[in-house]
């Protein structure tokens, strides 16, 4: 049994504790409380995109097996 990415890739828990990681190492190492704010958004930023585009694919591909309706006609 494999890792399943697109569920990981989609956690909001997973960016969170990436999130917390990246801050507490640029805090250790000195930098300016408004650039790590900055990267913070930036990775949450990024992560919101990813986690559309994954979540978009999802739906796409279940609909891809399911059979089509004609339009109603007037």
């Amino acid at each position: 049994m494999g890792i399943n990415w697109k569920q990981k890739l989609t956690s909001r828990k997973l960016w969170l504790a990436v999130v917390g990681f990246v801050t507490g190492l640029l805090l250790y190492f000195g930098m300016d409380n408004e650039q790590v704010e900055k990267i913070s958004a930036l990775i949450m930023s990024g992560a919101s995109l990813l986690a559309y585009i994954i979540a978009e694919g999802l739906v796409d591909a279940a609909r891809v097996g399911e059979p089509t309706e004609p339009p109603d006609q007037l």
